[in-house]
């Protein structure tokens, strides 16, 4: 069961998702309390949710308030597993805690197998309605971010993290065992992870508060910054509560 640790200081830990890096969380790492720690994870270099998690709790002997979108969510879950007795809150952004579908691990089968015969294109314009609203579509300086940060990625990493995404586990039985403040937050404009998986995922953690975003896409951080920023102070309040 995962309690709260001793002592009021904790580091966010930003878990970016599937082909994204730092600059998902420009904002929230902008917008952190003065003098409150903080890193962003490395999620390349493994196709492991459990290898992401091993390697986030190495890199501090603080406890840990994991702050994950996406892919990054799974990773977030994973350490509240792993490491219940580290964990002072969590924040679960345009995520699920389900396992993947035979649906979902044969398309992502197919991106891999497409990836490695040289057509690993990132993310394209044809792609970006599937992570954007329609208004945000039309935020040339964000689109170009979101394409920029795909190429950082670049093709082996996409294949490890499709790979590590494919063989998640089921979150769910142990998310009742989570008695820590969490968030969970989503856009019903969502396409990749509609509101009805964030709202399944709030019911079954003690202490979660659920927020829909009205008209906000799968990237909610640089879609409605200023929504985020005010649901992530909220918890890190309820976290920092002694």
């Amino acid at each position: 069961m995962v309690t709260q640790g001793t002592g009021c200081q904790f580091q966010v830990v930003f878990i970016p998702g599937l082909l994204l890096t730092e600059a998902l969380y420009k904002s929230q790492i902008a917008d952190l309390p003065e003098g409150q720690p903080y890193y962003v994870a490395d999620t390349t270099d493994t196709d492991s949710f459990t290898a992401m998690a091993e390697r986030i709790i190495s890199q501090t002997d603080l406890d840990i308030v994991p702050v994950g979108l996406s892919m990054g969510g799974y990773v977030a879950l994973e350490l509240a597993r792993l490491y219940p007795e580290r964990l002072r809150g969590i924040a679960l952004l345009s995520t699920n805690s389900m396992s993947e579908t035979p649906e979902r691990r044969k398309m992502r089968q197919e991106l891999i197998a497409l990836s490695q015969i040289g057509k690993f294109k990132g993310v394209t314009p044809r792609l970006l309605p599937r992570l954007l609203s329609e208004p945000a579509q039309q935020d040339e300086a964000l689109k170009s971010t979101v394409m920029d940060m795909a190429a950082e990625i670049g093709q082996e990493n996409f294949v490890l993290q499709q790979t590590a995404i494919m063989h998640r586990l089921d979150q769910r039985p142990n998310l009742p065992n989570i008695r820590v403040p969490s968030l969970v937050l989503c856009g019903d404009a969502d396409l990749l992870t509609p509101p009805s998986q964030s709202e399944e995922t709030a019911a079954l953690l003690p202490d979660a508060e659920l927020q829909i975003l009205e008209g906000v896409g799968h990237l909610s951080s640089m879609e409605a910054p200023e929504a985020v920023n005010a649901a992530l102070r909220r918890l890190y309040s309820r976290v920092g509560a002694c």
